[in-house]
């Protein structure tokens, strides 16, 4: 092949290069928690089955609804943001901690979940 025609293939082919268009990427969806969202399942059956029971998605506090209180696990589908979570267990005690980013807890059996707090913080923070 003459040097001409290689330097025409050449030239065509970064041409075709730089017409393509990458499209942008997609969040994923996992355990049927669709982004951004912090998904509450009351049960392991339905987190195996992808089948949240109730799902936030604005920053700052909010008290849960019915359908979140009680949850047995709690995912968050955000990929930036922690998810500040209030607890209470049966004898009255408290605790607060942290669900980060594309992270999944397992909430003790005589702890309830009764209000989140979704930050602007990988690690709950301000």
């Amino acid at each position: 092949m003459n040097k001409l025609v290689k330097t025409a293939y050449a030239i065509a082919g970064g041409m075709m290069l730089s017409t393509l268009v990458v499209a942008p990427a997609q969040a994923t969806t996992a355990h049927g928690c669709g982004w951004p969202r912090v998904c509450f399942y009351q049960t392991a059956a339905r987190y195996n089955a992808s089948n949240p029971n109730a799902a936030y998605q604005d920053m700052g506090y909010q008290t849960l609804t019915t359908a979140a209180k009680g949850a047995d696990k709690i995912y968050n589908s955000r990929n930036d943001d922690g998810a500040l979570l209030y607890t209470r267990w049966d004898d009255g005690s408290s605790r607060t901690f942290c669900v980060f980013p594309n992270e999944t807890v397992t909430l003790l059996s005589d702890e309830t979940v009764y209000a989140i707090n979704i930050k602007d913080s990988e690690i709950c923070a301000g």
